[in-house]
């Protein structure tokens, strides 16, 4: 049974802004988001190594989360916004250590 047209997104710029979230911006914030776990808990390259089967999962969640927006740039928004605080989270953990 096909799906009904009007709970589809007609406009094909919301619905490349809702892919690209997904697939850019979740890596993104995945990637950081592990980056930071290295900077937090003990063991942090141990942890880096083992972390690609966690960093998929994360990765799939949020290459869901853009399509339970109703405008994709809104989505691009928070993923930009989140990516910038882990980064910046990671930027200031890492000054101590800069060659970890």
């Amino acid at each position: 049974m096909p799906a009904n047209k009007k709970y589809l997104t007609q406009s094909p710029w919301q619905q490349f802004a809702k892919i690209s979230a997904g697939l850019i911006g979740g890596y993104i914030i995945s990637a950081l988001f592990h980056m930071c776990l290295v900077l937090w808990l003990p063991y942090g390259k141990e942890i880096l190594i083992t972390s690609i089967y966690t960093h998929f999962i994360i990765w799939g969640i949020l290459l869901i989360l853009p399509y339970l927006f109703d405008n994709g740039w809104k989505a691009w928004a928070v993923y930009l916004i989140s990516s910038i605080i882990l980064f910046g989270i990671y930027f200031i953990g890492n000054q101590n250590n800069p060659f970890l």
